[in-house]
């Protein structure tokens, strides 16, 4: 049988037709809820479907654990904001170890100040003594977790970390004498060691350069007056509440609460080197030394987190897919303000997510971070 022209044309529609039904495309993505697309703002400098997916799985996706806030700056402007229920602009989240970068901050100021000096041993009188060892340690030695002194972050049973002791335990009343009391494990500066201990020192420190008194109450003050006077009220972070110990000393290391807003303020002063409305809040010098590696540690700062290679394969940023020179302030459970200057980018991310939730939350952020180049 010859088969005409027509024939042919209508069998391989047809043929085409039934190959189709039986190979289906790529599956369509969901619609993106209202609640979504109103998170991102009219010009959020990134596309803004893709954004408001990528925000939106932050706070969807199982396996990342709760994102409470999100909050996105791109060139000094509002690109993103969302809230999980129950939270919102006037909530106050916990830094946990956020503070340590904010205490950082306030050393450096001390130093521009002429009221501290970064390479002279660090002024605690417990180590002056003659013969102690510890007075070798330098204020740049605290400032980069290589004081050397005894301690461990995290302990099983917890109840044992020199951390869970000084915050809840023994330490509690005076958390800076339980942590300068700490004897030498290793040689001042030699290795690098987390302590949320060591930032408690800094903070009294810090105290002990702004007033003579012993008085907790003098004490209290005196840091929280400086704080509020050279940072927090000229940035208009009009929230922010900081806690201190009986003995007065600010919890430098883990305690300071404030709105995703606020929080943002300051990652934003970060990425403008300490510049706010043409004024110089914090020295610029000061914010580049904050985000240079350790002798010791890469990927660590002065009590910031750098988006560095560690050469292990855990990291706490994620430094194959944002640039190197991007840094954080860090918080336990998955507080996070990620601060890329070469990008104009400020991403605040806020919640409670353990450690496996926070290895998958990581790369969702990251999915976030990616959709804005680099200029």
């Amino acid at each position: 049988m010859i088969m005409r022209p027509a024939s042919l044309i209508a069998l391989a529609l047809a043929t085409s037709s039934l190959a189709s039904c039986g190979s289906p495309g790529p599956a369509e993505e969901p619609p993106l809820s209202e609640e979504a697309l109103a998170a991102v703002t009219e010009d959020p400098g990134a596309p803004t479907r893709a954004l408001a997916r990528a925000a939106d799985e932050l706070f969807m996706l199982d396996g990342l654990g709760e994102t409470r806030a999100l909050v996105v700056y791109h060139g000094g402007a509002l690109a993103v904001e969302r809230y999980a229920p129950g939270y919102d602009k006037d909530t106050r989240f916990v830094s946990w170890s956020m503070a340590k970068t904010v205490t950082a901050v306030m050393i450096g100021m001390l130093v521009a100040d002429g009221q501290l000096r970064l390479d002279a041993p660090a002024p605690v009188p417990r180590w002056e003594r003659t013969g102690d060892p510890r007075a070798e340690i330098t204020l740049r030695h605290l400032l980069q977790m290589r004081s050397g002194l005894e301690h461990s972050e995290a302990s099983d049973p917890p109840y044992e970390s020199g951390e869970v002791r000084m915050l809840f335990l023994d330490g509690r009343d005076d958390m800076a004498d339980y942590a300068t009391a700490q004897p030498l494990e290793a040689e001042p500066g030699a290795q690098f060691e987390y302590s949320s201990n060591t930032t408690v020192i800094l903070a009294d420190i810090a105290a002990r350069a702004l007033t003579d008194s012993t008085d907790p109450d003098v004490r209290r003050k005196a840091v929280a007056d400086y704080l509020d006077a050279r940072l927090f009220a000229p940035l208009g972070m009009t929230s922010v509440v900081p806690e201190f110990d009986r003995a007065g000393t600010l919890i430098g290391g883990s305690l300071i609460h404030a709105t995703a807003r606020d929080w943002a303020k300051l990652g934003e002063l970060l990425r403008n080197k300490g510049s706010y409305r043409g004024e110089q809040l914090v020295p610029r010098a000061w914010v580049e030394e904050m985000v240079e590696p350790s002798p010791q540690s890469p990927h660590y700062g002065l009590q910031t987190w750098l988006n560095r290679p560690t050469g292990e394969d855990q990291h706490p940023l994620f430094p194959n897919r944002a640039p190197q020179s991007a840094f954080s302030m860090i918080g336990h459970m998955g507080q996070y303000v990620f601060v890329s200057p070469t990008q104009k980018l400020t991403v605040v991310r806020l919640g409670h997510s353990n450690a496996d939730e926070r290895r998958a939350m990581l790369q969702q952020l990251a999915d976030v971070v990616e959709l804005y180049p680099e200029t």
